[in-house]
């Protein structure tokens, strides 16, 4: 058998005369029953005959009958051109196709299986995502982590299931937008299987999204997630009648250890295959007034829209009763909107009457009795209570007065491990680029290719490289603190703060996590509910310090602070969180002005993570650390390194090359002063050439610029070619600033580095206020090429535009005020 990758179209769109195949059938309810009882089943083919004068219906041919079908309702049935199937199989077929070896082609064709895995935000559903397909997405102990669909793939027996993690979801109502992205990929990909991940250690609140899903009389399976927890608090569940009484099958998992993971793989099979006798589509009994009002919405939607083709019309009529404002933009899109909205209006006055509640109250007061009484049967107690544990931890970390310290001394341990920790393996990682630089300077001819390697690409992508273990201690801790659940309480501590500021308690997270990347980051905003809100936290999450700043960072801090380095380290973050709070206040009142939204987050029961998912996660960091070297770092190394280089001045090489000559042959000095005062002409050398490279003239031109700021042009160079990944500053230093002997490292020559013109003449070009003032500039100015992309894919150009002006203005004031007001006092 031939591997092919098939092509699903619409029956609606097949031409006149073609045969096609059968590959699946959506829609919902009695329709799709119609249709399947009527031969529209996977592996019959099916010809287009004709269209309606009107080109609506289509009349086709199946089984030896003709049957027409309107476009809307075949819009509903995907097909697969037969010659695709003929391509199958080395077999010609002759203008013929055995049915039985159809049937079996089209089973190994289609038996792709479209799985969405929807659940509460904290009930494990990227952990039993990343387990199930072996994909990395970040895991974290709180609401928000998976902002967007992530799509993994899961190769069983015969089947290719694709699996999509949706964002973290209470409901499928519109109160947020990751709710609203649920529900519309729900009804819009109308994925096979929705596997619906449930906490077990929290099953009153979960199964609250397991009766809207009912109500969508879509295909679930239910991942009974964290069973473990279950059972050691001693608990007892009959899930098995539970699944009974829902009519959806029910499989303990335990995400985090791969536990169920294989079983719930195989109940996806069995339900898609309509082989589980579990699976049936239940009614949630409403009473008597409320069911009265579905029937006669549910009638209209019937006589009245096309929806009926592609929705549950019992859901549609619920969501309506909800008054839910995307459930009408749908119907209002139809034909008799008015006719159906008037029968809605009426019903919903009606039950406010009855129940002196608004309607979508009464509804979600029924869901929750609907699931007390089920777990009634079927639920008893345990006596441990892993909530009270987690409470009596939160009263320490959440404490009055010991909340604020104890979070200032999570971040200071962080940081000072990033340095003490990580500082070993980045020693080893640096003498082993030095010996790969020594292998190549022995065995490389002298010439251009010799230099682009040691220089370019070794100098260029290995001092970057050397980074890497700190990098990786810096996301072990925060991932640390965020699988356990202690960044939720961060939230929880600084929402007075964040109230004050103008920004919302839970955009604390993305904030934080602005700490480990801003593109991420960005994107975590789509989990704040207010416009306002989002876009706020946008603007301020470049001020935090992503891990692409940090190797700059520790570059500087450990070769021109000896002492206190992890409290230097400390107060450049602490800066970012001082300029992300003083502009949100002042942006908040230039151009948001509205209402606040209330503060509701959930704080989860802390959880001890495994070591296979930190390590997982630090692997994964790693991997994306190494491939951003091996494509941008490198490619604008070896740019860089060019422009450095070339174009070649002979004069200066020769006028230099003389007076080292002149040294060499003056019998009147020792060898130690000869070796100095040769050394300083290599190095006036190396700059004089560098000064008339491409990159020197492009520096000079923005000297006058940078210069109130005390830097130099090779500074300035370093600075723009940061504009792409933070990174690539010190790629962009590495390579401007050559060694002058083998073994010299850039720490060195940045010590070394002295001004050769102007009143400065002499001086060194770095000082720790030096070192500092360009920290801060890193800190503030122009974010990445990524995180404009990202806040411009999240808002507009007009945002975007505004926080590359704004962040690089910001920075340039800071940074002359930290650099002269500081030489004031000294």
């Amino acid at each position: 058998m031939i591997a092919v990758d098939f092509k699903y179209k619409k029956l609606s769109e097949i031409p006149i005369d073609q045969e096609v195949v059968i590959a699946k059938v959506k829609g919902s309810g009695a329709f799709r029953k119609r249709l399947l009882e009527m031969g529209f089943v996977k592996g019959k083919s099916v010809k287009v005959i004709k269209n309606a004068p009107l080109m609506d219906p289509i009349e086709y041919e199946i089984m030896g009958y003709s049957v027409s079908l309107r476009r809307s309702e075949a819009d509903l049935i995907d097909v697969i051109d037969i010659d695709d199937i003929k391509h199958t199989d080395e077999v010609i077929f002759n203008g013929t196709i055995d049915e039985n070896r159809l049937k079996t082609t089209i089973r190994k064709a289609t038996n792709k299986i479209n799985v969405a895995l929807v659940g509460n935000p904290n009930s494990g559903k990227t952990t039993l995502f990343n387990f199930a397909s072996g994909a990395h997405e970040r895991v974290g102990n709180y609401g928000g982590v998976t902002v967007d669909v992530k799509e993994g793939i899961v190769n069983y027996k015969d089947y290719t299931i694709n699996l999509f993690d949706l964002p973290g979801t209470y409901s499928i109502t519109e109160y947020s937008p990751e709710e609203l992205y649920v529900r519309r990929h729900i009804i819009e990909n109308q994925p096979d299987i929705i596997v619906n991940v449930i906490d077990a250690s929290n099953l009153e609140r979960n199964l609250y999204l397991t009766t809207q899903l009912i109500d969508m009389n879509v295909k679930v399976v239910i991942a009974l997630n964290m069973f473990d927890e279950l059972e050691k608090s001693g608990a007892i569940l009959d899930y098995k009648h539970l699944a009974e009484m829902l009519g959806i099958p029910i499989i303990p998992t335990v995400a985090s250890k791969g536990i169920g993971i294989p079983e719930l793989i195989e109940k996806i099979i069995d339900v898609y295959e309509d082989k589980d006798p579990i699976v049936r589509h239940i009614h949630i009994n409403y009473g008597e007034n409320i069911e009265s009002s579905i029937k006669r919405i549910q009638k209209a939607i019937k006589e009245f829209t096309e929806l009926k083709y592609k929705f549950s019309t019992r859901y549609l009529a619920i969501k309506l009763l909800e008054n839910d404002r995307e459930t009408r933009r749908l119907i209002s899109e139809t034909s008799k909107t008015q006719d159906v909205l008037q029968i809605v209006d009426e019903e919903i006055k009606k039950i406010e009457s009855l129940y002196k509640e608004k309607s979508e109250t009464v509804i979600t007061d029924l869901k929750y009795g609907f699931v007390s009484g089920a777990l009634a049967q079927t639920y008893k107690p345990g006596k441990i209570n892993f909530r009270k544990i987690t409470r009596q931890i939160d009263k320490i970390v959440t404490n009055k007065y010991l909340g604020f310290p104890i979070f200032f001394l999570f971040l200071y341990i962080t940081f000072e491990a990033t340095f003490f920790v990580g500082g070993y393996p980045a020693e080893w990682i640096e003498f082993g680029i030095e010996a790969i630089k020594n292998i190549f300077s022995n065995y490389v001819p002298n010439g251009p290719f010799k230099d682009l390697i040691i220089e370019g690409i070794i100098g260029g992508v290995g001092n970057v490289l050397v980074f890497l273990p700190n990098i990786l201690v810096l996301f072990f801790f925060i991932s640390f603190l965020e699988d356990v659940g202690y960044m939720a309480r961060a939230a929880f501590i600084v929402d007075k703060i964040m109230h004050k500021i103008g920004l919302h308690g839970k955009s604390f997270i993305p904030i934080i996590m602005g700490f480990g990347c801003n593109v991420p980051a960005i994107m975590a905003t789509r989990t704040l509910v207010n416009k306002k809100d989002r876009i706020l936290t946008m603007l301020i999450i470049p001020f935090m310090s992503c891990s692409a700043r940090l190797p700059v960072y520790l570059l500087f801090i450990s070769a021109f602070f000896d002492k206190n380095q992890g409290l230097v380290l400390t107060s450049i973050y602490f800066l970012g969180l001082i300029m992300a709070a003083f502009f949100s206040i002042i942006f908040n009142k230039l151009f948001f002005k509205g209402q606040d939204v209330p503060f509701v987050m959930e704080l989860p029961p802390y959880r001890m993570p495994t070591l296979k998912s930190s390590i997982r996660h630090m692997w994964y960091k790693a991997s994306a650390y190494l491939k951003k070297m091996g494509t941008i770092i490198l490619g604008l190394s070896i740019i860089i390194w060019y422009l450095s280089s070339y174009p070649k001045n002979e004069n200066i090489e020769k006028f230099y090359d003389e007076k080292i000559e002149q040294i060499h042959n003056v019998t009147n000095l020792d060898e130690n002063t000869k070796n100095e005062k040769i050394d300083e002409l290599n190095r006036i050398k190396v700059a004089e050439i560098q000064a008339n490279s491409y990159i020197g003239k492009m520096g000079k031109a923005i000297e006058p610029i940078i210069a109130p700021l005390g830097f130099d042009w090779k500074i300035g160079v370093a600075i723009i070619s940061g504009l792409s990944a933070k990174e690539v500053i010190i790629s962009t230093l590495s390579i401007i600033y050559k060694a002058n002997d083998e073994g010299i490292s850039l720490k060195e020559n940045l010590k070394k580095e002295k001004f050769l013109y102007g009143p400065n003449k002499g001086e060194p070009v770095f000082t720790p206020l030096t070192v500092y003032t360009l920290l801060v500039f890193v800190l503030i100015y122009f974010p990445c090429i990524a995180t404009i992309a990202a806040i411009k894919n999240e808002s507009n150009w007009k945002w975007a535009l505004f926080a590359i002006f704004y962040t690089t203005s910001v920075a340039y004031i800071t940074a002359f005020l930290v650099n002269n007001i500081v030489k004031l006092f000294l």
